[in-house]
């Protein structure tokens, strides 16, 4: 079958962007991880020894990064409906986890420990058309939210990709009354013409 000439144009800008070059030079499994690089060097997010919980990190680049942070005695659980490849210092558990099953075998995985952040790097399958797009991205934002609500421990942080548009404001209140701070991030290595952002909510009051 023959590409449409909007994905030849997403290969060619994929296999020259400065990130995906990298990623491939540096050994790390997606562009995405300078994202979640940027913004722990910004706010010291990572830690030796945290617990960490990745929602939908296929293929693994910010798990990745944060197995590398925390060290041996971290903690970097991985959850996505997608099959990731295995990780040296990650617990990868393939599933949806608005399943009992699944919440179920990452708190046994946990095994009592507390988490000390909750990062969500999800988006929706996007249709380009934004009526449909955004609720779809602020469903998975709120999904992220109530897993961060159930395992986070008081004075944890929380870190989820969100779009501006519709539902955006209110997800920013919510924030507001469950965290101490919340603050906007937008890494460089979010591509120039996505309107993504990143919410950096921290010390969660429990």
């Amino acid at each position: 079958m023959a590409r449409s000439k909007s994905s030849n144009r997403w290969l060619r800008e994929h296999f020259s962007d400065e990130y995906v070059k990298r990623a491939q030079q540096e050994g790390y499994r997606s562009r995405a991880v300078y994202k979640l690089l940027e913004i722990h060097e910004k706010d010291r997010l990572l830690r030796p020894g945290m617990a960490v919980v990745d929602l939908g990190a296929a293929p693994g680049g910010w798990s990745q990064l944060a197995a590398q942070v925390l060290g041996p005695q971290g903690a970097v659980i991985a959850l996505d409906i997608l099959p990731m490849d295995a990780l040296p210092g990650v617990t990868v558990i393939e599933g949806d986890f608005r399943e009992a099953a699944v919440l179920e075998q990452l708190l046994a995985t946990l095994d009592g420990r507390p988490v000390d952040l909750v990062m969500s790097d999800m988006a929706p399958n996007t249709s380009g058309i934004k009526a449909v797009d955004q609720p779809h991205s602020m469903y998975l934002a709120e999904l992220a939210l109530d897993m961060a609500r159930r395992t986070l421990r008081p004075g944890g942080d929380f870190l989820a990709k969100v779009f501006q548009g519709e539902g955006f404001d209110l997800f920013l209140r919510e924030l507001r009354a469950a965290f101490g701070t919340v603050a906007p991030r937008k890494p460089r290595a979010s591509r120039a013409r996505s309107a993504e952002q990143y919410l950096l909510a921290r010390n969660y009051r429990g």
